[in-house]
Order: structure tokens, then sequence, then C-alpha cells
């Protein structure tokens, strides 16, 4: 058991028998009352975000999520198929659970799984991935006097901004985490 106040953000733990992740704690100490113990989590199993409250003394059990390095080999309609680095065992997820994750999904990409007491919660993406444009907007002369941008769409299906320079065909680096340009490959 660990004390709700030993949480740390990025953290895992269970609470009333269910999984959560830490994504920020407040604690709130006054000299008259117990400590209270705000914690925004997300649920990893559904994606849920909620905000969970303590007084101090609660305690919560300690969650051990395991992470393997996997390899992303491809979509087989209803479900995403990965092979284990180390033992090259295949193991499939369903589309749905990764409606995220597969903007930035591309054959040979290097991933993690994140399990739980042998449950899958999840696909832990590196923070930017290399995708090439398969669509492209033609740059426009005009109002380039700041940073000009044009939409383009990724070979994932992922639609984003990119500066005028860049055109069809070339190889760009994404963000996983919101989606947005980061560069040239």
């Amino acid at each position: 058991m660990l004390s709700c106040t030993e949480i740390k953000p990025g953290s895992c733990f269970t609470w009333e028998n269910e999984l959560y992740q830490c994504i920020d704690i407040q604690l709130n100490k006054t000299a008259m009352a117990k400590m209270k113990v705000k914690v925004k989590v997300k649920v990893p199993r559904t994606g849920v975000v909620k905000e969970l409250s303590f007084i101090g003394s609660d305690q919560v059990g300690e969650a051990h999520i395991d992470k393997r390095p996997m390899q992303y080999l491809y979509d087989s309609g209803d479900t995403e198929v990965f092979m284990d680095s180390e033992t090259y065992e295949q193991l499939e997820i369903p589309s749905d659970r990764l409606e995220w994750e597969k903007n930035f999904l591309v054959p040979n990409l290097d991933v993690n799984i994140s399990f739980y007491e042998g449950e899958i919660l999840g696909v832990i993406l590196p923070d930017k991935v290399e995708l090439e444009l398969t669509e492209c907007e033609q740059a426009v002369k005009g109002n380039t006097a700041t940073s000009a941008l044009k939409n383009a769409v990724t070979e994932t299906g992922l639609q984003i901004k990119v500066p005028l320079f860049i055109e069809q065909g070339e190889h760009v680096i994404v963000s996983t985490i919101d989606g947005k340009y980061s560069g040239r490959a």
C-alpha cells in the first residue's frame, strides 16, 4: 500500500479495484483540517480523465506497469499487429482502442506496449515519428511575412500543416503528442 500523498505524476495506482495513472496532484493542508489531496487521473483502460479526492491518511494500491518493446507490423483490418522484438511473438490489438496512435503507426516502427497483470493497456509511441507526405497543397505566393503554412496529408491519413517549402513525397518529422509538424526528416 502507498499513502495518497506519495503519488507522483506519471505513476500508476489502484483505488477501489480500478487502475489509474496520475496526471497531476495537489496537496492542500490548512491548520485546522486534515490534508486534502486532489489527484487528476487518467484511466489507462478507457482514456477517461477525471479527478479523485482523498484525505491525507488514505491508502492506495501500488500498480506495476510492465512495458515491452515491440515492432508494429501491419493493419489487418480490425486489429493492429505487433511483434515482440525478443521472442518474435505476434500480438493483436483492436484498432478501435488505438484511434490516436493509428495516425503514427507505420510498418517497422518501434513502440512500447504497456501491460498490467497480463492485460494490454495500450501503445506508447516515440515522441516523434517520420512520415511521408502523400498529398500537399501548392504554395501560394503572397503574404509570407510570417511563417505561412499549408495543408498536407501523411501516409497514415493524418492531416497536418507544413511550411510552404515542403513538397509532396517528402519525409517530415511529426510530434506524436499533438500531431504537429516538427521538421524535415
